[in-house]
């Protein structure tokens, strides 16, 4: 997957966690993670931790890494992408290698990547690693590495940011207990106009829309089964509305194994510019973080970032 780039040397590794994910978990386990890279990882020369205070702090912080060799991301799919969008702005000679230990809910982004869920296993994972060239999607001119939602999809991830502080759960059991609540009380329909590769505008009465740069979201379901981070192209999923709460239920936990595609009203495309408009504000959300807004212009920025990858 991807073009590889050579082989992986971690050299000055900056650290960025962020010690509210993972219900606060990732506190506990950033030293530990600094510690395993400075010990099992050979060809690291040296490694410095940065805790992130405040949302889009990562972002700040990644922006002026030029000066390391490699910049990892401990957390989930929110700091990993502030993390992106920070190595973004710097100039293609000097970004750095982008790296990924998991440790939050949804972990998306870490599947895409082959990464492993366990702490030490995804530290020696990272010396495994190799450099691949992959894509990011691009929002309304914020990155994205693996997922943009609209509808009820978003509504269940950003439900999740609350949830997950009273019931203590993660991943897909999380995702389950929101989806299966907004179904129930929020099934709504959202019209839209959605424009891939320059085509004239289509209507659409939707549940949702996913527009996808990776194959999961909401800690392992299988939206687009067949999107891939290198292809420079985008892959969507949209379900038709309305449906009645039995059979959207069906669908969704069919998703989790990426069973749904031929389900009812479930319709698929793919494409490296899309336009999608709708008539009132909609939940979305990028890479799990809020997104406003009624337009959305997505495209791909091809081969943009040197990610560690397994897989």
């Amino acid at each position: 997957m991807g073009d590889r780039v050579g082989e992986s040397n971690l050299g000055r590794v900056l650290l960025i966690a962020n010690p509210a994910a993972n219900n606060g978990r990732v506190r506990n386990v950033a030293l530990e993670a600094r510690d395993a890279l400075r010990t099992a990882c050979p060809s690291v020369e040296e490694v410095q931790l940065v805790l992130t205070e405040q949302p889009a702090h990562a972002t700040r912080i990644a922006s002026s890494a030029h000066t390391w060799d490699t910049v990892v991301a401990l957390g989930g799919d929110g700091v990993a992408h502030e993390v992106a969008n920070g190595l973004m702005c710097i100039e293609v000679a000097d970004r750095p290698l982008f790296g990924l230990l998991p440790f939050g809910s949804g972990n998306d982004y870490a599947r895409t990547l082959g990464m492993p869920s366990d702490l030490r296993a995804a530290v020696r994972a990272l010396e495994r690693a190799h450099p691949h060239r992959f894509d990011l999607g691009v929002c309304n001119g914020e990155f994205f590495l693996q997922t943009l939602s609209f509808g009820l999809d978003a509504a269940i991830a950003l439900d999740t940011v609350q949830r997950r502080k009273t019931t203590r759960l993660s991943g897909a059991p999380l995702y389950l207990v929101s989806g299966l609540s907004q179904l129930i009380g929020h099934l709504d329909v959202h019209c839209a106009k959605l424009s891939v590769d320059g085509a004239d505008p289509v209507s659409l009465d939707v549940h949702l829309l996913a527009v996808q740069n990776g194959v999961t979201y909401g800690g392992g379901f299988a939206v687009c089964p067949d999107a891939r981070p290198d292809d420079a192209e985008l892959d969507l999923c949209w379900v038709d509305g309305p449906q009645s709460v039995a059979r959207a239920t069906k669908t969704f936990l069919l998703a989790k194994g990426g069973k749904h595609t031929v389900r009812p009203g479930v319709r698929f495309s793919r494409g490296s510019r899309v336009t999608v408009e709708f008539s009132a504000a909609v939940p979305a959300q990028i890479d799990g973080e809020e997104l406003k807004g009624t337009r959305f212009e997505i495209g791909v920025a091809p081969r943009a970032l040197s990610v560690l990858a397994l897989a």
